[in-house]
């Protein structure tokens, strides 16, 4: 099993597993204490999709913070499983909502439904075009003042109607916070 650790708030530094599975890269450390600090150390109140969820290392990082509900998709049963554990370590409650599901699908009956997120954590495996299929759905699916984490291969201006404010690389991993349209950031 490989762990990460959580960098801040009520569950920080605790020590989560995850499985090995093929395309599974979690966040390192460094890029979230950078997102966290980009997003606010206290999410209290905000809704959360983490639609890769992969380790669990950006949903549970968000929980810890005081996200008020926190969505975690992922389709393997071996991550799902995973999730489930460091859910229960961690005594997340009702706070954490783990499915299992396509991340497209589950996010198009998200749409339908007409249910909207604070914050959304796109991080899926490279190479496989999954942003740019998830990309049509995100204005059903974030707030009008959503805001949207993705990390890719590549550098991004945009995703859909959102355009990055603020990027990094740290490795092979470009990361971006993106918020819809224009931003006063956009002008500097």
């Amino acid at each position: 099993m490989n762990t990460v650790r959580i960098v801040g708030g009520q569950w920080r530094r605790r020590i989560l597993s995850f499985p090995d599975t093929e395309g599974l890269r979690p966040t390192p450390d460094r890029v979230r204490e950078t997102l966290f600090n980009w997003l606010g150390q206290d999410l209290s109140g905000l809704s959360c999709l983490d639609l890769f969820a992969g380790s669990g290392a950006l949903g549970f990082e968000a929980a810890s913070r005081g996200a008020q509900r926190v969505v975690m998709v992922d389709k393997s049963p071996k991550v799902l499983a995973s999730l489930e554990e460091n859910a229960r370590l961690l005594d997340a409650g009702e706070r954490v909502e783990i499915v299992r599901a396509d991340a497209v699908k589950f996010a198009s009956l998200l749409r339908s439904a007409g249910s909207r997120f604070d914050v959304l954590f796109l991080d899926p495996p490279y190479q496989q075009g999954w942003v740019g299929r998830v990309a049509p759905l995100l204005s059903d699916l974030l707030a009008a003042d959503g805001v949207l984490y993705v990390e890719a291969e590549h550098s991004l201006e945009a995703c859909g109607d959102w355009r990055t404010v603020r990027s990094g690389r740290a490795g092979q991993v470009c990361y971006h916070l993106m918020r819809r349209g224009e931003t006063n950031e956009d002008a500097e």
